[in-house]
């Protein structure tokens, strides 16, 4: 299979599973503290992953070399985390899903300093298209909540932490060296997060609280260790490497649809006439940007 093809398909697998991750993030809200639970995650994920590195000496050898620049890659993406958990405390996941819509925007230009790469006045117009179209899937198509939008304290906080994510698929590109392992950068990267997270449980003054989760939380987590942290990491590493975080980040105008098709087929949740054309719309917005030089 090209290695093109392979990278989309890994894209949209990761977006797939990232759709599900929302569904069961749902399901943990009001257990214990999201940091406490993102830190368990990268936990969890870092304790599957190293015996592949640390048994194999040609990972193994390359985990020095690779600290550094995880580190910084490491910061934006655990601190998008941390800056999404605290802007919920203010502010409604509606808000979060319209404003997510923007980095695919955001992603574009940031490509335009660090990549050189060139931003016609048509993909701007499909920029906007695809916003348009993934806010009616987050507004479901009610005007009255559309007008009812307003930006507030968690808002902003939020707008900050997509820039954090943008830079996170930027530098995951741009630091990504021809000689790197990739299996060794991800787990750099979990590593990262760990060490991140531990120093926000500390400044935030955050209790673990872990003794608090039951079976079935356990198994949610379980969902989000492996299938959207360990395998999401991956993949998005996979891709970003051969497509570029701006192709990467198109798919984002599809992050509302997948939600709702995975809403259906677990809950049996029906899409509206408006949401299933914003998912139409966001999925040309998508395949333009995608095929797109």
């Amino acid at each position: 299979m090209p290695q093109n093809i392979k990278a989309h398909l890994f894209v949209i697998l990761a977006s797939f599973l990232v759709g599900g991750s929302f569904i069961v993030t749902d399901k943990l809200t009001g257990t214990i503290d999201p940091i406490s639970i993102t830190l368990l995650r990268f936990i969890l994920a870092s304790l599957i992953l190293a015996p592949f590195i640390l048994l194999i000496k040609k990972y193994r050898v390359k985990i020095f070399s690779t600290f550094k620049r995880t580190m910084i890659m490491s910061f934006f993406y655990s601190s998008y985390f941390i800056g999404m958990f605290k802007a919920l405390e203010t502010t409604s996941a509606l808000n979060t899903g319209a404003i997510y819509t923007l980095i695919p925007l955001l992603t574009g230009i940031a490509s335009i300093f660090v990549f050189k790469q060139y931003i016609s006045s048509k993909q701007y117009m499909v920029y906007a298209f695809g916003i348009i179209g993934t806010c009616i899937v987050v507004f479901k198509g009610n005007l009255e909540l559309f007008l009812a939008f307003s930006l507030n304290k968690g808002d902003f906080i939020f707008l900050f932490s997509i820039i954090l994510m943008t830079l996170y698929s930027i530098t995951s590109k741009y630091f990504y060296k021809k000689d790197d392992e990739l299996l060794v950068v991800v787990f750099m990267t979990l590593i990262g997060g760990c060490i991140w997270m531990a120093i926000s449980l500390i400044v935030f003054d955050v209790p673990l609280e872990w003794e608090k989760l039951n079976t079935t939380n356990l198994l949610n987590i379980g969902y989000l260790t492996i299938f959207t942290t360990l395998f999401t990491v991956f993949l998005y590493q996979s891709a970003n490497v051969v497509l570029g975080p701006k192709k990467v980040m198109a798919y984002v105008y599809l992050n509302p649809a997948f939600v709702a098709i995975i809403a259906f087929i677990i809950d049996k949740t029906t899409m509206n006439f408006f949401t299933t054309i914003g998912i139409l719309i966001s999925a040309i917005a998508t395949i333009i940007l995608l095929k797109s030089k």
